[in-house]
Parts: structure tokens; C-alpha cells; sequence
């Protein structure tokens, strides 16, 4: 029978098989066949850094099982259909959890399949074009796909984190996720893992249709009874999913029109920092030169200013920091890492909270005025960068002392970014809370607080600013019985582990309900 160990290591010995091995019978006592990492981890706390370590060892006449039990799934072509809006992970994962329950999904999307989406992506960077329905946040895989593959989550009393990464290990991804403490398959890998998931759900008679935009929400009775795309094309199920993301503003506009009751959700604003990865892994490695067995550090800080937080957010290692613009004449920040994050900048969103009391000054009150703000907001940045894609930026000291940079460091955008003074595009709470915020944070990472670093503005799609409300109980809309909002863009998820549990969890109430209904 297998044994479960915990190690405290160097990172010598950590990626050292033969050494490992010989730590692990110290500290076993028994003849070993085999061993198998099943958690690791960086303590980088002291100088002396240490890799956590959990340990599966094997004896020698023992075989190690695998690390994930494939979900076998149905053919669905003729079962009750489930129309789900959005390709996004939520509504993959709802997809596939739909076909495992033996129910059909027929997913429209509104942007073009990961392949074609890379057209697009170039458009923006090369050419400052936005294409308002394929971009970094709209078409196959959604706004993950193209931003990060980050898989850490804090959402392990939704569902089962396991269950996710398991999925995704069965598409393709590497084991890796299933160990590291922080996952993450980078954008480069997760294309061809979300085509495989569209394959699977091709092949078991489900339906996707790209350049398919839900333009309208069909009502009859207290139900929807279709969704109607911008061909007058109309898609009929039992029960309908609405997985648009948190950045699909047309949708909140017509669930408003509609009647349907949504409602202001706060969110955050504020800026991408991007400092040389160099001066990161000098900060969180104690050394000058980063050593070969250690990932490039990342960090997280949290600072409570005078009347509210500031907080580090989608922390990117190696990363660049991407455009993320839905429309044309506004400029959005994300940031991403490539699999090996090894792009010589680090760069983090750093955001301060935004609530309705807040924005009252600035907006029309009602359910869409974080919307409005976040739309003002990044319309702002747009004119004060030249009406282009490039951002506006400025050096990180000189964003606290209120003076415009005379020149800019390098930087990971490629459409370019504009010297101005953000404290001119920012309100006063968003602009008193970062500035006091980043001279904490230079007294807690000693060399953060540095020109060295700039400022790219804003970062502004932290989280949708719309709820669309659901029954907590049986997570279908307070109105609609068959309509079920899902995940970031209804404001119940925040990542892709996070949404692709929504997801999960909402196909399995559908099946579950209709059991019910259908004995």
C-alpha cells in the first residue's frame, strides 16, 4: 500500500530525482519502487529557500494508478437540449458536464473559434483595430483563453477545484496542475486544449456556433423560450444558460430592456505595474541573479488605505500585459504569461475597490451605473493616449508625486503606450488610495516602489460591475425558472477554476431538475 509523505527541501534536491529518492527512503524507512509528487510549493519566506513537498510513495511490486479518473462521455445527438450563450470555461465546462448527464448543448458564441481569434488579437496590437465581437475577451475559450490560464483559486467551497483540473488534464493539460500550488497551463497551451474540449462536444452530437451573437432574449409565461441571434436565428432548449462573461455590456443593456432584474455589483479599478522580472526575483529571492532551478517570483499585497483597500490582482510572471478593449474607442489592460514565463517583465493589475456610493457624481444612478463608470473610465484613457490602442503610462513614483514622466521604460504592450498623468484620468478615491497604496507596498517589497516601474492604465475588467440575481437554492434567475445566468458575467465567479465550477454546477441542476420533471 502506498505511503503519503510531507518533505521540506532545497530546490537542489526538489528537481533532483536520484537525491529525492534517496530523502524520501531517509525519511520512509522502506524499499521503494517508485515515488510521485502530489503537492509542491515555494517557501521563499527566508533566505534559505525551500520547496513544500507531499510525497506518494510507492513499494516495488506497486503500480502507480493514474492521477485522473476520465469522465466516459455520452452521445447526446437526440437528448433534451440545454442552449448555453458563451464559450467561455464556464460554458465548456457546462457543455461537457451537460453531455456527462445525457442532456444536448447547443452553445452559441459570438466570437470565432481559437484559431481565428489569433487574426484579431493581431489586429489590435499591430494595427489598433477592435473587432467588438473576436478580441482578448469575446470568441472560444473566452477571456481566459488569451489572458493567463491562471488556475489558482480561492473558490474551493464552491465545488470541486479537483474535478476542474482534472478535466483539463484530460484535454491536454499537463499534470503539472495538479500539483503546483499556484496552476497555470499559459496562453500558449490552452488553444489547443479548448479545441479538444470543442471536439469532444462535437463528436458527442452537441452544437457550437461561432459568429453567433444573442441579440435577444425570447420570453413567454415567466419563461425563455429561445435565444436569438443577430441572423434572426433562434436556438430552443428546456433550459438556457447565459455564460456571456463580464464583459459583454450589450447583454446587461438588453436582461435591462427586457425587464429582466439585474443589479449594481462593486468591482475594481485601477492600473497595471510592471517592473523588470529581474528586480522582482532579486525582492522574493533574497539574490541578484534569479538561480536556474527557481520560477520566475511572483507576489501578492494587500494594502487598507484611509477609506478602503488596494490589492494586487492576476499577478503575471514573466507576462506581458495585453489589450483588452471590446470597442474601439476605449483602452483596457489585462495581463498574461506564456507557459514558461519567461518574458523578461513582471506585471500585476493593482485595483482599488469601486462602490455605488462612490460613483453617484459621476453616473446615472441604477443597475448599470458601474458599468457606465468603467465604460468612462476606459473612454477617458482612450482620448488622453491619442485615440489609439496605445495606453496611457507613466513611471510609478511619478505617478505618486503627481509629475508626468519625461520619458517611459520599455514596455510589454505592443500597441504602444503614451506618457500622461494618470492622476488626471482617475477620481480621487481610485487615485488617493493607489498612490498611498504603492508606498506601502515599497516599504513591504523593498525595491517595488521604483521609477524603474510603470504604470499602464486602466485596469478596469476585474470583475463584472453587473448581478443578475439568482435563486441561491437551484441557481436559476428570481424570475425566469429555465434561465440560469452563470459565472462572471451574472457576478458569481471570478477566474477560470471559479466559472468552469458555475458552469458545472448549473448543468447539474438542469439534469437534476429534469429527473424531476421526467421521470
Amino acid at each position: 500500500m502506498s505511503e503519503i509523505i510531507d518533505l521540506v527541501t532545497s530546490p537542489e534536491i526538489a528537481h533532483h530525482e536520484a537525491a529525492l529518492l534517496r530523502l524520501v527512503y531517509d525519511k520512509s524507512g522502506k524499499k521503494i519502487g517508485s515515488i510521485r509528487i502530489l503537492k509542491r510549493s515555494i517557501d521563499a519566506r527566508h533566505r534559505q529557500i525551500k520547496y513544500n513537498l507531499r510525497i506518494e510513495v510507492f513499494g516495488p511490486e506497486e503500480r502507480q494508478p493514474s492521477l485522473i479518473t476520465p469522465v466516459e462521455y455520452n452521445q447526446v445527438q437526440n437528448a433534451k437540449t440545454v442552449v448555453i450563450a458563451g464559450a467561455g470555461p464556464a460554458g465548456l465546462f457546462a457543455a461537457l458536464k451537460c453531455i456527462e448527464r445525457g442532456l444536448k448543448p447547443i452553445i452559441i458564441e459570438r466570437g470565432k473559434d481559437v484559431r481565428e481569434r489569433r487574426r484579431d488579437l493581431a489586429a489590435i496590437n499591430k494595427e489598433h483595430i477592435v473587432d467588438p465581437d473576436s478580441n482578448y475577451c469575446f470568441g472560444e475559450g473566452g477571456a481566459g483563453t488569451y489572458s493567463d490560464g491562471k488556475l489558482y483559486t480561492r473558490s474551493t467551497k464552491r465545488g470541486d477545484v479537483r474535478a476542474v483540473l482534472e478535466t483539463l488534464v484530460q484535454f491536454g493539460a499537463s499534470e503539472d496542475i495538479l500539483v503546483d500550488a499556484h496552476p497555470h497551463i499559459g496562453t500558449n497551451k490552452l488553444p489547443g486544449i479548448i479545441q479538444s474540449m470543442r471536439e469532444t462536444i462535437l463528436h458527442c452530437g452537441g452544437e457550437v456556433h461561432f459568429n453567433c451573437r444573442l441579440t435577444d432574449i425570447i420570453l413567454e409565461n415567466d419563461q425563455v423560450i429561445g435565444f436569438q441571434n443577430q441572423h434572426g436565428d433562434i436556438f430552443k432548449g428546456e433550459s438556457y444558460i447565459l455564460a456571456t462573461g463580464h464583459s459583454a455590456r450589450d447583454i446587461f443593456h438588453l436582461l435591462h430592456s427586457k425587464g429582466i432584474v439585474i443589479e449594481f455589483k462593486p468591482f475594481a479599478l485601477g492600473v497595471r505595474a510592471e517592473h523588470p522580472q529581474q528586480l522582482i526575483d532579486s525582492v522574493q529571492y533574497h539574490c541578484d541573479i534569479r538561480p536556474d532551478l527557481l520560477p520566475p517570483a511572483s507576489y501578492s499585497l494587500v494594502h487598507q488605505a484611509k477609506t478602503r483597500g488596494v490589492y494586487s490582482f492576476c499577478m503575471c510572471p514573466g507576462g506581458i500585459i495585453a489589450p483588452c478593449a471590446t470597442d474601439q474607442h476605449e483602452i483596457v489592460t489585462n495581463g498574461w504569461s506564456p507557459s514558461k514565463r519567461n518574458n523578461p517583465f513582471a506585471n500585476s493589475g493593482i485595483v482599488v475597490p469601486v462602490h455605488e456610493e462612490d460613483i453617484l457624481q459621476y453616473v446615472h444612478e441604477g443597475p448599470l451605473m458601474g458599468l457606465a463608470f468603467q465604460q468612462k473610465v476606459e473612454h477617458d484613457a482612450w482620448l488622453m493616449a491619442g485615440k489609439t490602442q496605445a495606453a496611457p503610462a507613466q513611471r510609478l513614483v511619478d505617478f505618486v508625486e503627481n509629475k508626468l514622466s519625461t520619458d517611459l521604460p520599455e514596455c510589454s504592450y505592443i500597441p504602444g503606450i503614451v506618457s500622461v498623468n494618470l492622476n488626471d484620468l482617475f477620481p480621487d478615491f481610485i487615485r488617493e488610495t493607489l498612490r498611498e497604496g504603492f508606498k506601502a507596498f515599497g516599504q513591504k517589497m523593498k525595491g517595488y516602489y521604483s521609477n524603474d516601474a510603470v504604470l499602464v492604465a486602466p485596469e478596469s475588467r476585474t470583475s463584472s460591475p453587473v448581478r443578475i440575481p439568482r435563486d441561491q437554492e437551484n441557481l436559476h434567475h428570481i424570475q425566469l425558472s429555465n434561465f440560469y445566468p452563470c459565472a462572471e458575467g451574472a457576478g458569481y465567479a471570478g477566474g477560470i477554476v471559479s466559472a468552469a465550477i458555475d458552469g458545472q454546477k448549473i448543468a447539474d441542476k438542469i439534469a437534476d431538475r429534469m429527473v424531476l420533471v421526467n421521470p
